[in-house]
């Protein structure tokens, strides 16, 4: 009995897949504010309901990966080794990502055509702010159930800000630095040590804290 399930399973996730792709290319062409939910549901073949099924808002077609993310930092902090400290955890995480050439910090060619379009919107903008703010919170939180603290708990708050706002800097200057010298291993370097600058400056903010 667990075969259809897990059949079920597999064309959900591949109809979802295939919507992505399909808004992805529209947004890249056209950019994302002169794309129709009824373009991307022809450009995949399915209804426009099923768009929505799958992607409640069209931005979330082109952040598909936001739960992924909030995944990883979520494990990151909860299942860190024994010694390791969460913000460690953190700047360990950002190295581990870099390593496994993982697409959430993807510096390359294609990652410019994901930038440009971002820049582009208004709509997108205003989504990516949303979702540092996001996971921010889930950070927090991870943060204060480790250490058994009441939540909100302010200085997982202050520990999770400073963290996201680092990592911001970081991914937008080592794009940046791509751009420029078109060398992934540059963009990788820069990301890293913004990451881990960022990390110093957290741990001294929050010395005394179950965070560091």
């Amino acid at each position: 009995m667990s075969t259809p399930t897990d059949l079920r399973s597999r064309k959900r996730l591949a109809t979802r897949q295939g919507i992505s792709n399909a808004a992805t290319r529209l947004f890249h062409e056209h950019g994302f504010d002169h794309v129709t939910v009824d373009q991307i549901a022809a450009a995949a073949d399915v209804g426009r309901m099923t768009v929505f099924n799958h992607f409640p808002r069209k931005e979330d077609m082109f952040f598909d990966r936001d739960e992924e993310g909030r995944d990883a930092l979520r494990e990151a902090i909860h299942a860190r080794d024994a010694g390791v400290s969460p913000v460690e955890a953190l700047r360990r995480l950002a190295h581990r990502l870099v390593s496994q050439n993982s697409p959430f910090v993807n510096f390359s060619a294609q990652s410019q055509g994901f930038i440009r379009t971002i820049e582009g919107s208004e709509t997108l903008k205003a989504r990516a702010r949303a979702i540092r703010d996001e996971l921010a919170e889930v950070v927090a939180q991870a943060l204060a159930e480790t250490a058994g603290r009441p939540i909100p708990d302010v200085e997982a708050q202050l520990a999770a800000g400073l963290l996201l706002a680092g990592w911001t800097v970081a991914f937008l200057d080592a794009h940046r630095t791509f751009a420029l010298t078109q060398d992934t291993a540059a963009a990788q370097k820069t990301f890293l040590s913004l990451v881990d600058r960022g990390s110093a400056g957290v741990a001294a903010a929050l010395n005394g804290t179950p965070y560091v």
